[in-house]
């Protein structure tokens, strides 16, 4: 079962890059899904109203990825950060992240938001507008416009995170001794775990409820960030990713899908979103955003585990049109904006029903994407900073 990690050189990771690919691909089909189905918060959205067919498709699509696709790529992120540590050491691994995370932030707050907000968003919705000097004089007067990050909040977030575990670690001046399991975590330390994280977004939430943020960073969601962040490096230090037993993680991504959906079920039925009540499973001191809270950490162990022991145990290797992909996935993270907001503005006269057009305008974005960042990745200086 276990044949494919022969092929798998010292320096890369085939199974964990094509998870963040698979990360990253929903990514930018949730802000289609958004841009469909007025489910969430996007630049664009065309549809504020949708069938109730349509309406229950695109919600358990939503739901289901929110619970886990972001916290995924912390704790893929987590896992690479102390073996780079170690071999570059404190000051070339934090010049490494500044650039690495810290550029392309500068890159999107300074250049895409800017081009999307005037030219895109001005051009094709003819809203008035001023001179483009103006507008970028008054853009970046207030402070606010550090809030401007889109997508690359992501990367923000990440860079702090890591700037954060060099100030421990430089502060120990030494190797940080972390938990030692047997060989991974066991069903308890899983199920304590989602508690714990359960516990602290049901609090972050009766204060900041889902859909509320500040400088575009939805604190409600990052009690998980953190937590799996932390757990990341843990796995690094403990090979938890290499020793988790594959029926263990299939146990728990059926537990987390199968459970998780029925649960979904109660709780859109029984907690109060049918009768229009949905804001009492997104914060507040409620028993339903407890349980809402409880649920995306029962998905969240269940996808994280299980995708984990599958991709690393069936697909831990990678074809030319894979490796293309997972090359590129990072640009494409970075530019797919634009690109889908321009596509969706194109096509928006087109009336279809709301899930084809979603499936077509997926179809068209992500080949273009792609392809524009292996075209912005062939310039040497943007190639080491999308890669």
């Amino acid at each position: 079962m276990n044949t494919a990690k022969t092929n798998v050189p010292k320096n890369r990771i085939f199974f964990i890059d094509n998870i963040r690919l698979i990360m990253i691909i929903i990514v930018v089909l949730v802000h289609t899904s958004v841009t469909y189905s007025g489910i969430g918060s996007w630049y664009y959205v065309e549809n504020k109203s949708v069938d109730t067919v349509s309406k229950v498709i695109f919600a358990i699509f939503n739901t289901f990825s929110q619970a886990y696709f972001m916290g995924f790529l912390f704790l893929i992120a987590g896992y690479f950060i102390p073996k780079a540590y170690d071999k570059k050491g404190a000051g070339k691994f934090i010049k490494n992240r500044l650039v690495r995370l810290g550029i392309p932030v500068i890159i999107y707050i300074f250049v895409i938001h800017p081009f999307i907000e005037y030219f895109i968003m001005g051009v094709f919705l003819h809203k008035p507008v001023q001179a483009f000097n103006q507008y970028y004089i008054n853009y970046i007067k207030p402070v606010g416009f550090l809030g401007n990050t889109g997508p690359l909040w992501f990367a923000f977030a990440l860079l702090i995170f890591t700037l954060f575990y060099d100030f421990v670690r430089e502060a120990y001046k030494q190797p940080v001794k972390l938990i030692k399991y047997k060989k991974y975590p066991s069903h308890f330390s899983i199920i304590l775990t989602i508690i714990l994280i359960s516990s602290f977004n049901f609090v972050v939430r009766i204060f900041a409820p889902i859909g509320t943020s500040i400088m575009n960073m939805q604190l409600c969601f990052f009690s998980q960030y953190v937590v799996l962040f932390i757990i990341g490096i843990l796995a690094c230090k403990n090979n938890w990713f290499s020793n988790l037993p594959y029926k263990f993680g299939v146990f728990w991504l059926k537990i987390g899908l199968v459970l998780g959906l029925l649960l979904w079920i109660l709780i859109m039925l029984f907690t109060g979103p049918l009768d229009g009540k949905e804001y009492v499973i997104l914060g507040g001191f409620y028993w339903q955003s407890a349980v809402y809270a409880f649920w995306e950490q029962l998905v969240c162990a269940g996808m994280c585990l299980g995708l984990i022991v599958i991709f690393r145990d069936k697909f831990n290797y990678q074809g030319k049109v894979v490796n293309f992909l997972s090359q590129n996935a990072f640009g494409v993270y970075v530019f797919h904006a634009p690109i889908l907001i321009v596509i969706s503005l194109l096509i928006k006269n087109i009336h279809l029903y709301p899930v084809i057009k979603f499936i077509i305008a997926a179809l068209i974005v992500l080949p273009i994407t792609f392809t524009f960042s292996y075209i912005i990745r062939k310039v040497p200086i943007l190639k080491k900073l999308f890669s």
